[in-house]
């Protein structure tokens, strides 16, 4: 089981997360999911004991495992160093070697068979010809990942929180850790934005600043609920507004009628030659009535607009991204790259990498982890400098957009990010940029290292698209990274804004679908193939 009792969270400049959650996750598959900043992440450090609450309290009965969103900087470590098993491989070799210290067979307990049950993991997610000898630093993102998945399923626990394991995994990667999941005998909880792996759950679970909703069935299920209760919100809106009109028609109405019977009262009061004591006590009751009938109006009028106001709070906000920037647009036939006969680093032998981007193309670039997606994109930033071949740059910058999203600085607020990457604009353009981006109010000052990873994404794009001169060539390398559906959509919406060319790594068919990718590029055996 994993409780949440009173739970409460802030940021260190009082930023609240959230307040009072009470929650219970039983055994089986949870997918955890909520717009991009708002706790998801967090919620899975409280409940790691990275973080403590301010209020509250979260425990977990059984054994945890815990996968985060972004592993450690640990490049220069070796993979049974990460998997946690380098001692107990150390004391086995010693001993194999004719050393019988007691420590080594300390060491070694009942681990006789580690190598061989670490290997058969490695080679469960498709890791097998991976040496337990080998440094992170010649893996790729994909690989990375799916080690620190393999060093959680080597401890075995009971309880496994996985924050965004699909990251940087090809589908062949994915299909195996689908299969993980679907075997799971204990309790997972997981934060994804991959339908697929949402669609494996037992159960979704809602996270809002004050509750945590848990819905029935898997992600496709709880989409339709959330629909069904979008639709009924937004019916209830349309007759809660229809009836506050009607209360304000009858208002008018009621005043007409008022205002006429007191017309009437004067002309009769000079007509019939009424005594100046009769008419006035006329006069009177036709205001008291006037007077309460207004009262009961506008009584029925404050409760109208009460129930509307109720069944606004109801419907789900959608933000938009909303950019124009003429500046990035590229004219249809310029070049703005061209590789020829391209290799580095031991990948794209042969006659190596051959690539022209010509005009606002928007090309998709696939391949296997581990086949030089990233290595391609460090070649034509100029990050590695190719063994042989040419490459050739237009006149226009280009931006990259890493998997690691390491263009921010983290000691500065979001506001200051974008400063820093564009000082040609002024405060009030700065602070109107930002708002296209979705940072409005106090959000431009929270620091960039609070921001979740959607959130980080967004500010990362503002400050590359800013940057002048603006970029006419893209570099997207798995750009839907740690983004809830809504946030891709934004990112699809920002990506179709701009008017430069663009080559994307993305293992995200309907992401690639809705940007309107053009080229598929694929790299297999150091070949590009069109």
């Amino acid at each position: 089981m994993i409780l949440g009792t009173t739970v409460s969270f802030s940021w260190p400049d009082d930023t609240p997360v959230f307040t009072d959650l009470t929650f219970a996750i039983g055994p089986g598959r949870t997918g955890l999911v909520a717009p991009n900043g708002a706790g998801k992440t967090t919620l899975l450090r409280l409940l790691a004991g990275e973080l403590s609450p301010g209020t509250g309290g979260v425990s977990v009965e059984g054994s945890l495992g815990y996968l985060p969103q972004e592993l450690p900087l640990l490049l220069d470590a070796t993979v049974d160093e990460v998997l946690g098993v380098a001692p107990i491989r150390a004391a086995l070799h010693a001993i194999e070697s004719g050393d019988a210290s007691e420590e080594h067979f300390a060491v070694v307990g009942s681990d006789w068979d580690i190598e061989e049950r670490t290997t058969a993991i490695l080679d469960r997610l498709g890791l097998g010809a991976v040496s337990l000898d080998r440094s992170l630093r010649t893996l790729s993102g994909g690989q990375v990942l799916a080690i620190g998945l393999a060093a959680q399923l080597v401890t075995q626990p009971d309880v496994l929180l996985l924050d965004e394991p699909t990251n940087n995994l090809d589908l062949a990667a994915r299909h195996r850790l689908y299969r993980i999941v679907d075997e799971w005998p204990g309790t997972l909880l997981v934060i994804s934005h991959d339908r697929a792996l949402l669609d494996r759950m037992d159960r979704i679970a809602e996270l809002h600043p004050t509750e945590l909703r848990l819905y029935g069935g898997n992600f496709t299920e709880y989409r339709a609920a959330v629909d069904r209760e979008q639709d009924a919100a937004e019916q209830a809106v349309r007759t809660a507004e229809q009836d506050l009109k009607r209360q304000k028609r009858e208002a008018q109405l009621a005043k007409e009628r008022a205002e006429r019977r007191s017309s009437n009262a004067k002309r009769n009061k000079a007509n019939l030659g009424l005594s100046r004591l009769h008419a006035g006590n006329h006069e009177r009751r036709a205001q008291v009535s006037a007077s309460r009938s207004a009262d009961v109006h506008h009584r029925r009028i404050a409760d109208a607009r009460s129930t509307v106001d109720d069944a606004s709070a109801r419907l789900r906000a959608e933000d938009r991204i909303a950019i124009a920037l003429p500046e990035t647009s590229v004219p249809a036939g310029r070049t703005v790259l061209d590789l020829a006969g391209v290799s580095a680093l031991s990948l794209f032998a042969g006659d190596g990498v051959d690539l022209v981007l010509r005009g606002p193309e928007r090309v998709a670039l696939s391949g296997d982890n581990g086949s030089g997606k990233s290595t391609l994109l460090k070649l034509i930033t100029g990050e590695l400098t190719p063994d042989r071949g040419t490459i050739t740059r237009g006149v226009g910058r280009i931006a990259y957009l890493s998997q690691r999203l390491d263009v921010l600085d983290l000691s500065l607020t979001v506001l200051e990010n974008l400063r820093a990457h564009a000082p040609q604009l002024a405060d009030n353009d700065l602070r109107h940029r930002l708002a296209q981006f979705l940072f409005r109010g106090e959000r431009i000052h929270l620091p960039t290292s609070v921001l979740s990873g959607g959130e980080r994404l967004r500010a990362t794009l503002a400050c590359i698209l800013s940057t002048d001169p603006a970029p006419q060539l893209l570099l997207l390398d798995e750009p839907t990274n740690n983004l809830d559906l809504a946030g891709a959509g934004q990112l699809e919406e920002a990506l179709n804004a701009y008017r430069g060319a663009f080559l994307v790594v993305s293992h995200d068919q309907p992401f690639l679908d809705a940007i309107g990718v053009e080229r598929t590029l694929h790299l297999s055996d150091g070949a590009l193939i069109e």
